[in-house]
């Protein structure tokens, strides 16, 4: 045959997984702004744990989720190493309630939360130590 649509069709695709693929894999575990400003706060309550002193790391996580041992790992190990930072991890499969109202599309979901709770960093996938540190510092500058 010498119809070249099937060649077009299969090129147009190549090129948006392509794309797709570099967008997702930079923006992949990166921390970014909270999104919704000073509208998205956590309480004790919700978390089922105590907020930080300083900050809370909240990892939201599932059984089947391949990165949220070692994000698991780095967050705790980043609690254990500042003082006043707390690190609460949510299983997303049984806090469907929170999952939702977080906007939760993917784990590990981290949030950063200030002393009030309120989310001033997320990531969707797994951060990295230094942007954990940094979320974390500005997450205690007063």
């Amino acid at each position: 045959m010498n119809d070249p649509t099937a060649l077009i069709v299969a090129a147009v695709v190549l090129v948006a997984a392509t794309v797709f693929g570099l967008v997702r894999g930079r923006r992949d575990g990166r921390l970014r702004d909270g999104g919704r400003g000073d509208a998205l706060r956590l309480s004790s309550g919700e978390l089922g744990a105590a907020l930080g002193e300083r900050a809370t790391l909240v990892q939201f996580s599932t059984a089947l989720c391949s990165t949220c041992p070692g994000t698991r790992r780095l967050l705790a190990g980043v609690a254990a190493q500042t003082p006043g930072v707390r690190h609460v991890e949510i299983d997303a499969e049984t806090r469907l309630d929170l999952v939702r109202r977080v906007e939760v599309m993917r784990t590990p979901t981290v949030l950063v939360l200030d002393r009030a709770g309120r989310v001033v960093r997320r990531a969707s996938g797994a951060p990295t130590r230094a942007d954990v540190v940094s979320a974390v510092e500005l997450a205690t500058a007063d």
